[in-house]
């Protein structure tokens, strides 16, 4: 809904002023920790910079593709991306990192799939918006394991790699930031507003990756796209269709039996 608010500017223009005020929000509190000079320096380690510099490519792709989907009308297709990223999550995890998986985790998956699937006549084609922001949003979770950095310094520096680059764009290609900022209107103070609104919930799922459990967590991450889903259905007026309901439906039966899976193994465990 907040990006539906800067209706009528180009989403690549947003994901510019979303990573410049983002960087401004991040390092405030870098500063504010004590923690700014000590997250610079690790810009000069090759490996951090290069696992960043591909984070940061891999997240601004992944906020681009969801702004432009919500200005566009297509925010149930986007729900889809987002209920699909747990069950991407864990075929990488057992492809690249050896992670196993119960019967019950893998058969969800295969339903999830075939939920995906029911979406091709409904989109009239594939669903490459919803595929593209579940692989891109699963990617930079890949890549975001193999640095040492915990969340706050991690995002920071991913988004200052990505501000010459988001500069540059907003001095270029019209509205320019100037032209933008100079006209102080509600839409000027909403792109002012995107670093909290990025970095605010960013932040709080680094934190809680570190607190609660997984499986919890896991389960927690299926509320964004119902919630993204009901504003779409219910608020937007986005159609329902019939293979757009028979897809939901799948999807969230294999939710339910990730949930039950994973919930009985933790219990095995513990056991």
């Amino acid at each position: 809904m907040f990006w539906k608010c800067l209706q009528g500017l180009p989403a690549t223009s947003i994901i510019a002023h979303r990573t410049i005020w983002s960087v401004l929000v991040l390092w405030s509190i870098l500063a504010l920790q004590k923690n700014a000079a000590a997250t610079w320096r690790q810009l000069g380690n090759p490996k951090i910079f290069i696992w960043h510099l591909l984070s940061g490519l891999l997240l601004a792709a992944n906020w681009l593709l969801y702004v432009w989907a919500t200005l566009q009308e297509r925010i149930l297709e986007t729900s889809l991306g987002y209920y699909l990223n747990p069950f991407v999550n864990m075929l990488f995890g057992y492809c690249l990192f050896g992670e196993t998986h119960s019967r019950g985790q893998k058969i969800s998956i295969a339903i999830a799939l075939l939920g995906v699937a029911c979406q091709f006549h409904g989109v009239h084609g594939f669903p490459w918006v919803a595929l593209t922001l579940a692989l891109t949003f699963s990617l930079y979770a890949v890549v975001r394991k193999k640095s040492p950095l915990s969340s706050l310094p991690g995002l920071g520096i991913e988004t200052l790699l990505l501000t010459p680059i988001a500069l540059v764009w907003l001095c270029v290609v019209p509205p320019t930031i100037t032209s933008t900022l100079a006209n102080f209107n509600q839409q000027s103070l909403l792109l002012m507003f995107t670093g909290v609104a990025t970095s605010t919930p960013l932040l709080l799922f680094g934190h809680a990756t570190r607190n609660i459990p997984l499986t919890t967590l896991g389960i927690l991450q299926f509320l964004s796209p119902t919630l993204q889903w009901l504003v779409a259905w219910r608020i937007y007026h986005e159609p329902m269709t019939p293979e757009r309901t028979v897809s939901f439906a799948l999807i969230w039966l294999a939710i339910a039996l990730y949930g039950f899976s994973s919930w009985k193994r933790s219990t095995a465990v513990s056991v």
